[in-house]
């Protein structure tokens, strides 16, 4: 049985225009679209709340504390992709730091998800690049232990395969299958359109959530014919 090895090269990334299309809707709409799977856990979150990310996946597997395959993944990345590294939620270390954001920005990446610590707040703050993690640490990491690049990774809780798209804003990030991304355009655009229309109904004063009723019967709180 042959083995896959330890970096791959060679992904099929989600296209350019669905990542264009997808970068103009919240994280919260592709969410909801997507049956709301694929959502990273709330640890992960944007440095600043203005920070926003689209793009596809080139994902990185590291042990705890050790950051030297996230060295090799800058190197590797191309333009456009967003580093997704699986750092197991560890926050004894930093992962990430200035230098390397740097880098990843002067390549080109559309940005940084990292399931671990960083470190260099404020000057990431400055460095306007988009960069989500699960926290801070001033300690650095070690450079040892191999990794993975571009094997299925799990962060924050989700399931992220190299090329999937990754949409991240100041709510969290959401990644949606490579081969299901196209689909769920036109239905976030649906949503889109629902929501404002009903946000335009709530102006007018109507207020009522006209599903609440059923859905209070349905689990038992009110009987049949009782309404609020």
């Amino acid at each position: 049985m042959n083995q896959l090895p330890e970096i791959i090269r060679t992904i099929e990334r989600v296209g350019a225009d669905v990542v264009a299309k997808a970068s103009t809707f919240q994280a919260a709409i592709l969410s909801d679209v997507a049956g709301r799977r694929g959502t990273m856990h709330g640890r992960v979150a944007p440095v600043h709340q203005s920070m926003k990310v689209a793009g596809p996946a080139f994902t990185v597997e590291v042990r705890p504390g050790d950051n030297l395959m996230i060295h090799a993944a800058i190197a590797l990345a191309q333009p456009g992709d967003v580093l997704v590294i699986d750092g197991k939620g560890d926050q004894t270390a930093a992962l990430m730091g200035t230098l390397m954001l740097s880098a990843c920005k002067k390549r080109g990446l559309a940005g940084v998800i990292v399931d671990a610590s960083i470190r260099d707040k404020l000057e990431i703050l400055e460095l306007d690049f988009p960069v989500f993690s699960a926290g801070f640490n001033p300690a650095g990491p070690t450079k040892f232990v191999p990794g993975r690049i571009n094997h299925p990774i799990s962060a924050g809780g989700a399931t992220v395969n190299p090329g999937d798209l990754v949409v991240g804003d100041a709510d969290g990030v959401v990644v949606i299958e490579r081969q299901k991304a196209p689909a769920m355009m036109a239905l976030a655009d649906k949503k889109v359109a629902d929501e404002a229309a009903r946000i335009e109904a709530i102006a007018r004063g109507d207020t009522a959530a006209k599903w609440l009723p059923a859905a209070l019967r349905a689990a038992g709180v009110l009987k049949e014919g009782e309404t609020l």
